[in-house]
């Protein structure tokens, strides 16, 4: 008979655990990754779809990629704009106003006051911040033809250049959606029924400052609704250009019906309509469903009150 090393009886158990150990890390990544695109049981989450998948963003995130993309709408600036701002916000403050980064790096894109991007309260402004972006890159040379990082570089200057790259992916699903490219693909969870109360004025004024003088609304003194809320809303009317600097009205239409969801739970708006499709806080998790009624040539946001 021939004898076995006693090195290899004692390998067997090393070799066992770290299979176990493989196999529990594998199945734990397996349940993170079903739990995360699930929503699992955590905070509500805003879905944007596109082409390219489903992008899972929360309430706040969804709120700064809006105002984003419409400080872009306003300058008539290309989706490529869009793309490379929403890249390049996910990687420095992941969508959030920031009130703390790299030395004095304040906001979505971790702009400093020392070096001249603007007052510390300015740059927590997500439109001032975004406009301070946009004002830096369309200086770059043939930046919608750049690489997204080479782009995105040229504006921030990062230690980190390349990790801008792993954000594009998200930033082109985002930017498919937002722009309106497609229809009915963005959601939020709206609202609580808190009792708080929309403010009309508040939401034309956010309109305008985000959209410039071309989403001017106007007010509906009657409300809509069914059941026990009814004539609970009063609603903003924002006509609907014939074109935009991007696409026609029909793209336009859903760029500023997802701005409006997006900023739902900010501005307490818990309908809205545009076309036959219908948005509304209270079926969210349903997304946009059709309508017998149309919304007309306008989109109509209803507000709690």
């Amino acid at each position: 008979m021939v004898g076995v090393p006693r090195s290899v009886f004692s390998r067997r158990p090393r070799l066992l655990r770290a299979a176990v150990a493989c196999a529990v890390l594998l199945g734990l990544v397996a349940y993170v990754a079903i739990h995360v695109l699930s929503g699992g049981s955590g905070p509500p989450r805003c879905v944007a779809r596109a082409e390219g998948g489903d992008v899972l963003l929360d309430p706040e995130q969804a709120v700064n990629a809006a105002t984003i993309e419409a400080v872009a709408a306003a300058r008539g600036l290309p989706e490529r704009a869009v793309t490379i701002a929403l890249a390049t916000a996910l990687q420095e403050s992941g969508l959030r106003n920031i009130t703390h980064g790299d030395r004095d790096s304040l906001g979505l894109f971790q702009q400093r006051p020392s070096q001249g991007w603007g007052t510390a309260r300015q740059i927590q402004d997500p439109v001032y911040a975004a406009g301070k972006f946009y004002d830096h890159l369309v200086k770059v040379p043939g930046y919608s033809r750049l690489p997204l990082t080479v782009a995105a570089q040229r504006v921030q200057y990062s230690g980190f250049p390349q990790a801008y790259a792993k954000h594009e992916t998200e930033a082109v699903v985002l930017t498919a959606t937002l722009t309106g490219r497609s229809a009915a693909a963005f959601t939020c969870p709206g609202p609580p029924d808190d009792g708080k109360t929309g403010d009309p004025g508040r939401v034309r004024a956010a309109l305008e400052e985000e959209f410039g003088a071309d989403a001017r609304s106007r007010l509906s003194a009657a409300g809509q609704g069914g059941g026990k809320r009814a004539g609970s809303s009063r609603e903003v009317l924002v006509p609907v250009a014939d074109a935009s600097a991007r696409g026609g009205r029909t793209e336009r239409g859903w760029e500023l019906a997802y701005w409006a969801v997006a900023h739902s739970d900010e501005l307490r708006i818990e309908r809205v309509s545009y076309g036959k499709h219908v948005w509304s806080a209270r079926n969210s998790g349903d997304g946009w469903r059709t309508s017998d009624k149309s919304s007309g040539s306008d989109i109509r946001l209803g507000l709690t009150r």
